[in-house]
């Protein structure tokens, strides 16, 4: 049996290519395509397939939010990202929301379906090049210990909350704070750890030892 496939991608024009490559194979079956988050929201629940190609930069919600969301009620789902993006704050931000993999938008139709197949196998298809970055983001040299204490309470809660993925406004609601309040943490977060984006403090943040107190109640 072809293993199942849908396509959310605003552009009408990629949708159909995706949507040809992958219904001329014999493997594969695309079951959906859609134009946006919210339709995909709304269908994929009922549809259930085995494979999601994401497009990351959707009207309305975007890709990475609409996998956060759909991975809860889709456990079994795999979810590679389609993309024009190869910069690290994309990567991560698609990753952490539960992406499986992270292809480029000129990837050609063999190296897709090759992915697609890595990906039913349990593996996560990625170019080489999206490969190296994700693998020097955790070569970051590591700070001391001491750099995280340095953090407030506050600022300790809101690492922790885009290391998960959250969005800056979620962030804000969740906190009860204002959304320009949360640029300013993150302005002080990158300047303690030394980094310049959200990838790099998240990378460190995964190998430091974290206060009990700065984990938030989720």
């Amino acid at each position: 049996m072809a293993i199942q496939v849908s396509v959310v991608e605003d552009d009408a024009q990629a949708r159909e290519l995706l949507v040809g490559w992958i219904d001329r194979s014999q493997e594969f079956q695309c079951v959906s395509d859609h134009g946006s988050a919210e339709e995909a929201l709304e269908a994929l629940p009922k549809i259930r397939p085995r494979i999601v190609l994401m497009d990351i930069n959707l009207p309305g919600i975007n890709g990475p939010e609409c996998v956060r969301r759909l991975k809860p009620i889709l456990p079994d789902a795999q979810f590679v990202m389609v993309t024009i993006y190869e910069d690290s704050d994309h990567i991560f931000q698609a990753l952490q929301a539960g992406a499986t993999g992270y292809l480029l938008k000129q990837t050609e139709r063999a190296e897709l379906l090759a992915a697609l197949r890595q990906v039913q196998a349990g593996g996560s298809p990625m170019t080489p090049n999206i490969a190296r970055k994700v693998v020097r983001a955790f070569q970051q040299p590591q700070p001391q210990p001491e750099a995280l204490a340095e953090l407030s309470v506050r600022e300790n809660e809101i690492l922790h909350l885009l290391a998960i993925g959250y969005l800056y406004k979620e962030i804000a609601a969740q906190l009860g704070i204002k959304p320009c309040t949360v640029d300013t943490h993150i302005r002080r977060i990158y300047e303690k750890l030394h980094v310049r984006s959200r990838s790099e403090a998240i990378a460190r943040y995964v190998h430091l030892p974290r206060r009990a107190a700065s984990t938030p109640q989720i």
